[in-house]
């Protein structure tokens, strides 16, 4: 096999599993395994040569020749960007999981294969293994909401299953069709020969492939009317699940549509974009609205992170260079923000035994740093200046208000313009949220005894608003990377 550090960056998570599987101390040895991993990916942040671009670091391994199918690596400063998303917050879920009762290894276990999933498909340049890669992170999902949950756990587990089972399955048609579409000389499962393809006009596989990729990714991604599964996933999973499905894995489902989407299907982006439209409103609106009603913190993070994706479609509507820019980073910055507030959620719930808004309440006076790194953290959800969530929307909404005729309110104007009150909603709920728990009077849930963040949790969770505020204030450091990969595109 060709040597490529992409290897690498699959083994270490995959190794350290195998190792808590034995039972070798499992805490310690896959916050190891995770920083080494972390560190990787820095390292390939730094050794990208950004004066050549494209796809760097690549190995190509054929398997099964005569099916074209190959175990390819390589990354573009899209998949480097999500790959060190991965890693981040792969580190801190595995850093503030709690004391675990039964089957230690077998829990770090199955976070590590999600992470082994999810850096496979941001890595991986052949569409089999792409689309492979990912279906194997959603196997420890199931198992950990199933085992490891908390309430109607095994209901939740196995209507996530069915939910993602079916849109994966759209996906693989939608993929079967894609590859179908090439002309018989020319068929390849190698992504960038697909895009090559897709730029020169020689693949044009119709509305309806790119309609299945649309619903396949979106059902994974959560697109109205198919968001139901996440919020009651999210809130039974435990903390560390939730902190990598949230924050990691369901970037894959926007991650593939801009690989795939944007270069192979411009002319259908643009020829449905008012479907599109309409339904990321649902997430932004419906949703929102849905998330101000919620009782409970963990489902209203649930609902928060559905919504949240209405923004990241707009990028995609958007299809142009500052749309999908902005959508990129905002990937990137709600990972890391979701991840944040679903590890704060873990720690309230163990100190307080319950998530109910009507019995918290008063929690600042007791845990401050808990109070603080909670405002942090909700201030990057709402939109602050200053985080990278902000420089996100932000370019996501200019690009979307520039689409379509000038000198009249279009569409795309309108569609924006409605989208803006996303960004009032959020800040409804997520300050309503922070008054309840750690403000005003004293919940029945919050005793003197309670104890505040611990040394490692919060350093944890400092690494992911330290990550925020560096690109927020500096975003070009990731833009560098994301840009060029839109280069193609009108600005």
């Amino acid at each position: 096999m060709t040597p490529s550090p992409l290897l690498s960056l699959i083994l270490i998570p995959l190794v350290t599993a195998l190792f808590c599987m034995a039972g070798a101390a499992p805490r310690r040895i896959s916050i190891f395994g995770a920083g080494a991993n972390l560190l990787l990916s820095l390292y390939l942040l730094a050794s990208y040569n950004q004066a050549i671009g494209g796809f760097q670091f690549v190995s190509e391994n054929p398997l099964f020749a005569a099916y074209g199918i190959s175990f390819s690596l390589g990354v573009d400063g899209l998949s480097l960007v999500l790959l060190l998303l991965c890693t981040l917050v792969t580190f801190a879920a595995v850093w503030v999981t709690p004391k675990i009762e039964k089957q230690e290894g077998m829990f770090y276990a199955c976070l590590l294969f999600i992470s082994v999933g999810a850096v496979g498909a941001f890595a991986s340049i052949d569409l089999f293994f792409f689309y492979a890669f990912h279906e194997l992170a959603l196997i420890p999902t199931f198992l950990l909401i199933g085992i490891w949950g908390s309430g109607e756990r095994q209901r939740i587990a196995w209507k996530v299953t069915i939910y993602l089972a079916f849109g994966s399955f759209i996906l693989l048609l939608g993929l079967i069709g894609l590859w179908l579409a090439a002309p018989d000389n020319l068929r390849s499962l190698d992504i960038r020969m697909l895009q090559q393809l897709g730029y020169a006009g020689l693949l044009s596989p119709g509305p309806a492939v790119y309609l299945l990729l649309l619903f396949g990714f979106g059902i994974l991604i959560a697109l109205f009317p198919f968001h139901t599964w996440a919020p009651e996933a999210y809130a039974s999973a435990p903390a560390p699940a939730a902190m990598l499905h949230a924050g990691v894995l369901k970037k894959f489902g926007l991650y593939g549509l801009l690989r795939l989407a944007v270069p192979i299907f411009p002319a259908e982006i643009q020829q449905f974009a008012h479907l599109l439209l309409v339904l990321l409103l649902g997430n932004i609106l419906y949703v929102g609205f849905v998330t101000i009603a919620q009782k409970r913190l963990n489902l209203m993070l649930g609902y928060s992170s559905v919504m949240h994706m209405g923004y990241a479609f707009l990028g995609l509507a958007a299809l142009n260079q500052l749309g999908l820019g902005g959508m990129a980073l905002m990937m990137f910055a709600h990972g890391l923000t979701i991840a944040a507030l679903f590890a704060l959620c873990g720690e309230i719930a163990r100190r307080t035994g319950t998530l109910e808004f009507s019995e918290l309440g008063g929690m600042a006076g007791i845990t401050p740093k808990l109070g603080l790194l909670f405002g942090f953290a909700a201030m990057a959800s709402v939109g602050l200046p200053g985080f990278s969530s902000f420089a996100g929307e932000i370019l996501i909404f200019f690009g979307a208000f520039a689409r379509g005729a000038t000198g009249c309110f279009n569409w795309f104007q309108t569609a924006t313009a409605l989208a803006l009150w996303g960004v009032v909603i959020s800040a409804v709920y997520m300050l309503r949220a922070y008054r309840r728990v750690f403000w005003g009077g004293r919940g029945t849930a919050v005793k003197d005894e309670i104890a505040d963040i611990s040394a490692g949790s919060r350093w944890a969770i400092i690494l992911l608003l330290a990550a925020l505020l560096v690109t927020g204030f500096r975003p070009g450091l990731l833009l560098e990377y994301l840009n060029p990969v839109f280069a193609y595109l009108p600005q």
